[in-house]
Protein backbone atom coordinates (compact mmCIF):
# COMPACT_ATOMS: atom_id res chain seq x y z
CA UNK A 1 0.00 0.00 0.00
CA UNK A 2 1.36 3.63 -0.50
CA UNK A 3 1.54 5.86 1.75
CA UNK A 4 1.05 9.96 1.52
CA UNK A 5 4.09 10.58 3.74
CA UNK A 6 6.95 10.30 1.23
CA UNK A 7 10.20 10.46 3.34
CA UNK A 8 11.95 11.31 0.42
CA UNK A 9 9.82 14.88 0.50
CA UNK A 10 9.59 15.18 4.55
CA UNK A 11 11.93 15.77 6.58
CA UNK A 12 13.24 12.28 8.17
CA UNK A 13 13.60 13.85 11.71
CA UNK A 14 10.31 15.69 11.99
CA UNK A 15 8.83 17.88 13.89
CA UNK A 16 8.26 16.47 17.52
CA UNK A 17 10.25 17.67 20.58
CA UNK A 18 12.80 14.83 20.53
CA UNK A 19 13.33 15.20 16.62
CA UNK A 20 13.18 11.50 15.83
CA UNK A 21 9.43 10.79 14.60
CA UNK A 22 10.66 9.88 11.09
CA UNK A 23 12.88 7.70 12.38
CA UNK A 24 10.44 4.85 14.32
CA UNK A 25 9.21 1.94 12.23
CA UNK A 26 5.89 2.18 10.69
CA UNK A 27 5.10 -1.30 9.81
CA UNK A 28 2.04 -0.16 7.91
CA UNK A 29 4.08 1.33 5.18
CA UNK A 30 7.04 -0.73 4.76
CA UNK A 31 6.85 -4.72 2.28
CA UNK A 32 7.41 -6.49 5.42
CA UNK A 33 11.30 -6.06 4.62
CA UNK A 34 12.76 -7.17 8.00
CA UNK A 35 10.99 -10.32 7.46
CA UNK A 36 12.15 -10.80 3.56
CA UNK A 37 15.96 -9.55 3.23
CA UNK A 38 17.11 -10.75 6.10
CA UNK A 39 18.63 -14.29 7.47
CA UNK A 40 18.15 -15.87 10.57
CA UNK A 41 18.73 -19.06 12.41
CA UNK A 42 17.67 -21.41 14.54
CA UNK A 43 17.94 -20.22 18.02
CA UNK A 44 16.62 -18.88 21.68
CA UNK A 45 15.64 -16.17 19.37
CA UNK A 46 13.93 -17.92 16.09
CA UNK A 47 12.16 -21.04 15.72
CA UNK A 48 13.48 -22.00 12.32
CA UNK A 49 16.28 -21.11 9.57
CA UNK A 50 15.30 -18.76 7.08
CA UNK A 51 17.73 -17.64 3.97
CA UNK A 52 18.62 -13.93 3.44
CA UNK A 53 16.04 -12.85 0.96
CA UNK A 54 13.31 -15.56 1.35
CA UNK A 55 9.93 -14.60 3.33
CA UNK A 56 9.10 -15.57 6.55
CA UNK A 57 6.58 -18.41 6.48
CA UNK A 58 4.54 -16.08 8.76
CA UNK A 59 4.36 -13.14 6.09
CA UNK A 60 0.93 -12.43 4.90
CA UNK A 61 -0.17 -11.63 1.86
CA UNK A 62 -0.62 -8.42 2.85
CA UNK A 63 3.36 -7.79 4.37
CA UNK A 64 1.74 -8.19 7.94
CA UNK A 65 3.21 -11.13 10.10
CA UNK A 66 0.43 -13.42 11.03
CA UNK A 67 2.03 -14.66 14.40
CA UNK A 68 2.50 -11.22 15.63
CA UNK A 69 0.81 -11.34 19.14
CA UNK A 70 2.23 -14.49 19.55
CA UNK A 71 5.57 -14.07 18.32
CA UNK A 72 7.43 -14.44 21.78
CA UNK A 73 5.47 -17.38 22.79
CA UNK A 74 5.71 -19.17 18.99
CA UNK A 75 9.61 -18.87 19.42
CA UNK A 76 10.46 -15.73 17.44
CA UNK A 77 11.64 -13.23 20.59
CA UNK A 78 14.30 -11.93 18.19
CA UNK A 79 11.32 -10.36 15.86
CA UNK A 80 9.88 -8.28 18.87
CA UNK A 81 13.41 -7.16 19.44
CA UNK A 82 14.24 -6.15 16.38
CA UNK A 83 14.12 -2.53 15.36
CA UNK A 84 14.37 -0.95 11.61
CA UNK A 85 14.61 2.96 12.93
CA UNK A 86 12.02 3.64 10.33
CA UNK A 87 13.98 2.30 7.40
CA UNK A 88 11.49 -0.28 6.06
CA UNK A 89 9.09 2.17 5.30
CA UNK A 90 11.71 4.58 3.97
CA UNK A 91 13.02 1.94 1.41
CA UNK A 92 8.96 0.73 0.83
CA UNK A 93 7.66 4.26 0.18
CA UNK A 94 10.20 6.75 -0.42
CA UNK A 95 13.12 4.92 -2.31
CA UNK A 96 11.35 2.34 -4.23
CA UNK A 97 7.91 5.14 -4.78
CA UNK A 98 5.38 2.24 -2.95
CA UNK A 99 6.67 -0.69 -5.51
CA UNK A 100 6.63 -3.19 -3.72
CA UNK A 101 8.33 -6.90 -4.39
CA UNK A 102 5.59 -8.79 -5.04
CA UNK A 103 4.21 -6.80 -7.52
CA UNK A 104 6.94 -6.05 -9.13
CA UNK A 105 10.08 -8.93 -8.94
CA UNK A 106 11.88 -7.33 -10.46
CA UNK A 107 12.83 -4.68 -7.68
CA UNK A 108 12.93 -7.48 -5.28
CA UNK A 109 16.77 -8.16 -4.97
CA UNK A 110 17.96 -4.28 -5.28
CA UNK A 111 15.20 -3.56 -2.43
CA UNK A 112 16.83 -6.53 -0.18
CA UNK A 113 20.43 -4.99 -0.92
CA UNK A 114 19.30 -1.33 0.02
CA UNK A 115 17.08 -2.19 2.96
CA UNK A 116 20.18 -3.40 5.40
CA UNK A 117 22.38 -0.25 4.02
CA UNK A 118 19.24 2.41 4.65
CA UNK A 119 19.19 0.86 8.61
CA UNK A 120 22.23 1.48 9.10
CA UNK A 121 22.13 4.63 8.49
CA UNK A 122 19.22 5.65 10.21
CA UNK A 123 20.83 4.38 13.42
CA UNK A 124 23.11 6.97 12.81
CA UNK A 125 20.43 9.55 12.19
CA UNK A 126 19.56 8.19 16.08
CA UNK A 127 22.23 9.07 17.26
CA UNK A 128 22.99 11.93 15.79
CA UNK A 129 19.41 13.40 16.18
CA UNK A 130 19.59 12.96 20.38
CA UNK A 131 23.30 14.63 20.40
CA UNK A 132 22.46 17.66 18.76
CA UNK A 133 19.70 18.49 21.57
CA UNK A 134 21.94 18.04 24.44
CA UNK A 135 23.30 21.04 26.02
CA UNK A 136 26.32 19.94 26.48
CA UNK A 137 27.30 19.36 23.08
CA UNK A 138 26.92 23.04 21.46
CA UNK A 139 30.77 23.33 21.20
CA UNK A 140 30.32 20.48 18.30
CA UNK A 141 26.95 21.56 17.46
CA UNK A 142 27.51 23.03 14.30
CA UNK A 143 29.65 19.59 13.32
CA UNK A 144 26.72 17.25 14.22
CA UNK A 145 24.43 19.11 12.53
CA UNK A 146 26.75 19.04 9.21
CA UNK A 147 27.11 15.26 9.77
CA UNK A 148 23.42 14.73 10.65
CA UNK A 149 22.81 16.87 6.90
CA UNK A 150 25.01 14.46 5.17
CA UNK A 151 23.34 11.43 6.68
CA UNK A 152 20.60 12.22 5.56
CA UNK A 153 21.49 13.21 2.55
CA UNK A 154 23.10 9.44 1.94
CA UNK A 155 19.40 8.51 2.89
CA UNK A 156 17.89 10.58 0.20
CA UNK A 157 20.03 9.22 -2.90
CA UNK A 158 18.73 6.52 -5.66
CA UNK A 159 18.45 2.86 -5.01
CA UNK A 160 21.40 2.14 -6.51
CA UNK A 161 23.55 5.36 -4.86
CA UNK A 162 22.17 3.65 -1.59
CA UNK A 163 23.57 0.38 -2.15
CA UNK A 164 27.18 1.30 -3.09
CA UNK A 165 27.04 3.60 0.34
CA UNK A 166 30.37 2.84 2.22
CA UNK A 167 28.75 3.00 5.20
CA UNK A 168 31.37 1.76 7.43
CA UNK A 169 33.71 4.73 6.49
CA UNK A 170 30.69 7.02 7.34
CA UNK A 171 30.19 5.22 10.52
CA UNK A 172 33.80 6.00 11.62
CA UNK A 173 33.37 9.83 11.09
CA UNK A 174 30.16 9.63 12.80
CA UNK A 175 31.50 7.93 15.62
CA UNK A 176 33.94 10.81 16.47
CA UNK A 177 31.28 13.13 16.89
CA UNK A 178 29.51 10.56 19.21
CA UNK A 179 32.41 10.22 21.29
CA UNK A 180 33.24 13.77 22.11
CA UNK A 181 29.61 14.29 22.66
CA UNK A 182 29.96 11.57 25.33
CA UNK A 183 32.45 13.27 26.74
CA UNK A 184 31.28 16.63 27.41
CA UNK A 185 28.03 14.93 28.88
CA UNK A 186 29.88 12.63 30.72
CA UNK A 187 32.75 15.42 32.35
CA UNK A 188 29.88 16.70 34.07
CA UNK A 189 28.69 14.21 36.18
CA UNK A 190 30.10 13.84 39.79
CA UNK A 191 32.12 11.18 41.35
CA UNK A 192 34.43 8.73 39.53
CA UNK A 193 33.28 7.47 35.92
CA UNK A 194 33.84 3.74 35.49
CA UNK A 195 35.58 3.05 32.01
CA UNK A 196 33.76 -0.30 31.09
CA UNK A 197 34.04 -0.02 27.35
CA UNK A 198 34.10 -3.25 25.42
CA UNK A 199 34.20 -4.93 28.95
CA UNK A 200 32.68 -8.46 29.30
CA UNK A 201 30.00 -8.41 32.18
CA UNK A 202 27.97 -11.64 31.07
CA UNK A 203 25.92 -12.16 34.12
CA UNK A 204 27.39 -8.98 36.13
CA UNK A 205 25.96 -8.45 39.51
CA UNK A 206 25.73 -4.77 39.38
CA UNK A 207 21.98 -4.67 41.39
CA UNK A 208 21.47 -0.72 43.13
CA UNK A 209 25.32 0.26 40.93
CA UNK A 210 25.96 3.64 40.74
CA UNK A 211 26.38 3.75 36.92
CA UNK A 212 26.24 7.51 36.12
CA UNK A 213 28.68 8.98 33.43
CA UNK A 214 29.94 5.48 32.99
CA UNK A 215 31.47 4.23 29.49
CA UNK A 216 29.90 0.97 28.63
CA UNK A 217 29.91 1.27 24.80
CA UNK A 218 29.80 -2.17 23.09
CA UNK A 219 30.02 -4.10 27.15
CA UNK A 220 28.67 -7.41 27.05
CA UNK A 221 25.60 -7.00 29.47
CA UNK A 222 24.12 -10.28 28.88
CA UNK A 223 21.78 -10.91 31.56
CA UNK A 224 23.78 -8.40 33.98
CA UNK A 225 21.52 -8.01 36.95
CA UNK A 226 21.04 -4.24 36.93
CA UNK A 227 18.17 -4.22 39.24
CA UNK A 228 17.81 -0.58 41.01
CA UNK A 229 21.00 0.16 38.90
CA UNK A 230 21.44 4.51 38.14
CA UNK A 231 22.21 4.22 34.44
CA UNK A 232 21.59 8.05 33.83
CA UNK A 233 24.09 9.54 31.47
CA UNK A 234 25.49 6.39 30.76
CA UNK A 235 27.05 5.67 27.48
CA UNK A 236 24.95 2.70 25.96
CA UNK A 237 26.07 2.59 22.49
CA UNK A 238 26.32 -0.41 20.85
CA UNK A 239 26.15 -2.25 24.44
CA UNK A 240 24.55 -6.14 24.42
CA UNK A 241 21.25 -5.99 26.70
CA UNK A 242 20.05 -9.12 25.94
CA UNK A 243 17.92 -10.55 29.03
CA UNK A 244 19.53 -7.45 31.23
CA UNK A 245 17.63 -7.25 34.60
CA UNK A 246 16.89 -3.76 34.75
CA UNK A 247 13.59 -3.81 37.29
CA UNK A 248 13.69 -0.22 38.79
CA UNK A 249 16.83 0.63 37.08
CA UNK A 250 16.87 4.33 35.83
CA UNK A 251 17.72 4.61 32.23
CA UNK A 252 16.62 8.07 32.23
CA UNK A 253 19.35 10.77 30.09
CA UNK A 254 21.18 7.34 29.37
CA UNK A 255 23.29 8.38 26.11
CA UNK A 256 22.33 6.37 22.84
CA UNK A 257 20.11 3.76 24.12
CA UNK A 258 18.14 2.61 21.59
CA UNK A 259 14.35 0.96 21.67
CA UNK A 260 16.21 -2.54 19.91
CA UNK A 261 18.31 -2.52 23.29
CA UNK A 262 15.23 -1.94 25.69
CA UNK A 263 13.34 -4.05 24.24
CA UNK A 264 15.70 -7.22 24.39
CA UNK A 265 16.11 -6.54 28.39
CA UNK A 266 14.00 -7.26 31.34
CA UNK A 267 12.38 -4.55 32.97
CA UNK A 268 8.64 -3.41 34.63
CA UNK A 269 6.97 -0.33 35.47
CA UNK A 270 9.71 1.06 37.63
CA UNK A 271 12.22 1.36 35.56
CA UNK A 272 12.62 4.85 34.01
CA UNK A 273 13.40 5.15 30.28
CA UNK A 274 14.34 7.95 28.31
CA UNK A 275 11.14 9.82 27.15
CA UNK A 276 12.43 8.09 22.83
CA UNK A 277 11.41 4.82 23.90
CA UNK A 278 8.85 2.87 24.78
CA UNK A 279 7.72 0.36 27.39
CA UNK A 280 7.93 -2.89 25.72
CA UNK A 281 4.16 -4.72 26.39
CA UNK A 282 6.40 -8.32 27.44
CA UNK A 283 7.75 -6.31 30.23
CA UNK A 284 3.99 -6.74 31.85
CA UNK A 285 4.99 -10.80 31.98
CA UNK A 286 9.06 -10.28 33.60
CA UNK A 287 9.06 -11.47 36.84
Amino acid sequence: MKSERDPLVLNLLGDDQDGRAGLRAECGDCFGLCCVALAFSASSDFAVDKDAGKPCTNLQADFRCGIHRELRGKGFRGCTVYDCFGAGQHVSQGTFGGRDWRAEPATARQMFEVFPVMRQLHELLWYLAEARTLPQAEPIRPDLEKALARTEELTRGSAEAVAVTDVAAHREDVNVLLLRTSELVRKGVGGKKKNRRGADLFGARLKGADLRGATLRGACLIAADLREADLRTADLIGADLRDADLRGADLTGALFLTQSQVNAARGDERTKLPRALARPGHWSDAS
